[in-house]
């Protein structure tokens, strides 16, 4: 029974199995039958889209054949064109060859009948070429130097209308905002006495107080000179203030005897110090100008016992500072550096006497050696033209300084001084050729000079004026400035008769 079932049971798997192997293979029969024919269909769509392509591109090669012949036509036709272009081009060549030798014969036949006409005119006229050719450069030259002397003074004329007034409104401006007095310095001092009997205790026995007095002080006692007073005399202002102290000390001391003397004397420097500091601060806030070292003040202050043609040089350096700000301020500079440096600029001046060199050599080595900035010194090394102005700021403390000096009643000089540079200026202004006369007027400001018309035109008066302006700059020395004015009189005269 078991065996049975067994092989009904194999049976039934071999049976399945070649159910399956002939469904499998009756399927994959199907499918190849369906591949095959979608195979047919792609093949034939491809072949004919191989025949569209095929034949687009025939049609293209024939449209490019077709232009390519039609590119060769023209280019043929072009060739044929550039080949008679070059002809005619040769041809022209060749005539305008022709042309020039022939222009080039014609010239030199015309050079030859100019030169032979020349000939025949220096013959008649009796006058070679180069004597006429030098005559007619020479009017012409004359003309155009007339020409040229009237536009120049024309310009200068312009220009110095609209200088002056500018310079005219700062200047006014500048004058009213700082007008100041100053007092002329003396070279002595006079100390008053209650006592005439005074005298015989300042003298001394045999006179050992005065001359202890004059040894420790330096300055020279004048006992009889005035009443009732004892002058001091000396040209150091600062060892006269000590001595007039020290003296006016001992007078109220009563004491008077070579020991108390150097002490008083001591006294009155150490006062003559802080005194000094004091007026350096002082005169450094009326000028405007703070932080300054200490050393520098105290140099400043001396100023005050400094005079220069009788102006005292630390009022002249105040006053020259407001003038310099208001410059600089009218003409958009640094007024700062303009200020400090006018303040500064005579600063040699207050030790000249005790170091070797010209003040403003001294003043740029002390304003260096305490640290004072660099454009500042550049400004104020200039003012008497040591140094090259370098800086727009070096021009107006220049211009400050001769604005102070040169206001009337300001500085005074001795009457040998002033005679002296009057004749410097006229024998200088003499030496020019053509000068008739020359006058130094205006206490030496102005020089008027006469010429000989007949030897200097006008363009030649212009050009002496500015020579001799340059010729006493160079060999004259003169406060502010001097006006040169050249005057050429031409007089026409004829008789009636």
């Amino acid at each position: 029974m078991e065996i049975v079932t067994l092989l009904v049971m194999g049976g039934g798997v071999v049976l399945g199995f070649a159910a399956g192997y002939l469904l499998r293979r009756w399927v994959v029969s199907a499918k190849r039958g369906a591949l095959d024919e979608e195979s047919k269909q792609i093949i034939l769509k491809a072949q004919e889209k191989a025949a569209t392509i095929l034949a687009k591109l025939q049609d293209e090669e024939r449209e490019r054949k077709k232009e390519l012949h039609q590119y060769e036509e023209r280019l043929v036709k072009k060739e044929d064109t550039l080949d008679k272009e070059r002809e005619r081009v040769r041809q022209e060549g060749e005539a305008h060859g022709k042309r020039k030798e022939e222009l080039a014969h014609e010239a030199e036949a015309l050079r030859e009948k100019e030169q032979a006409a020349l000939q025949e005119l220096e013959r008649i006229s009796g006058v070679d070429r180069e004597t006429a050719k030098g005559e007619l450069m020479k009017q012409v030259a004359e003309t155009y130097r007339v020409n040229l002397a009237e536009e120049v003074v024309r310009l200068e004329r312009e220009r110095k209308e609209v200088l002056e007034q500018k310079a005219l409104n700062i200047l006014t401006s500048v004058i009213q905002r700082s007008a100041r007095a100053h007092v002329g310095d003396v070279t002595t001092s006079v100390v008053p006495l209650l006592d005439e009997d005074l005298k015989g205790k300042i003298i001394g026995r045999e006179g050992r107080n005065i001359r202890a007095f004059e040894r420790l002080t330096g300055v020279e006692v004048i006992v009889d000179e005035v009443p009732e007073g004892i002058v001091l005399s000396s040209f150091d202002p600062l060892r006269r203030e000590v001595a007039r102290i020290a003296l006016e000390k001992l007078i109220k001391d009563g004491r008077i005897q070579p020991a108390r003397i150097e002490e008083k004397v001591e006294e009155a420097r150490s006062e003559m110090e802080e005194h000094i500091f004091k007026v350096g601060e002082e005169a450094a806030y009326d000028a405007g100008v703070l932080d300054l070292p200490r050393e520098i003040v105290e140099v400043l202050g001396k100023l005050k016992f400094r005079t220069s043609y009788g102006q005292n040089v630390l009022q002249h350096s105040v006053e020259m500072t407001h003038i310099a700000a208001a410059i600089s301020a009218e003409l958009g500079l640094d007024v700062d550096v303009t200020r400090r440096a006018a303040l500064l600029h005579d600063i040699g001046k207050a030790i000249d006497h005790e170091v070797e060199g010209t003040h403003v050599e001294i003043g740029r080595k002390l304003l260096k050696k305490y640290g004072i900035d660099e454009k500042v010194i550049l400004a104020m090394e200039a003012h008497h033209e040591e140094y090259p102005f370098s800086t727009p700021e070096s021009y107006v403390v220049a211009a400050a300084d001769s604005i102070s000096a040169a206001r009337p009643g300001a500085r005074r000089e001795t009457l040998e001084k002033y005679l002296k540079r009057l004749e410097d200026i006229e024998r200088v202004v003499n030496t020019f050729q053509g000068v008739q006369k020359a006058y130094a007027v205006s206490a030496g400001r102005e020089v008027r000079v006469f010429v000989v018309p007949e030897k200097i035109d006008d363009f030649g008066a212009l050009t002496m004026a500015k020579n001799i302006a340059d010729k006493l700059k160079s060999d004259v020395k003169y406060p502010g400035e001097i006006k040169v004015t050249v005057i050429r009189e031409v007089r026409a005269v004829e008789y009636a008769r």
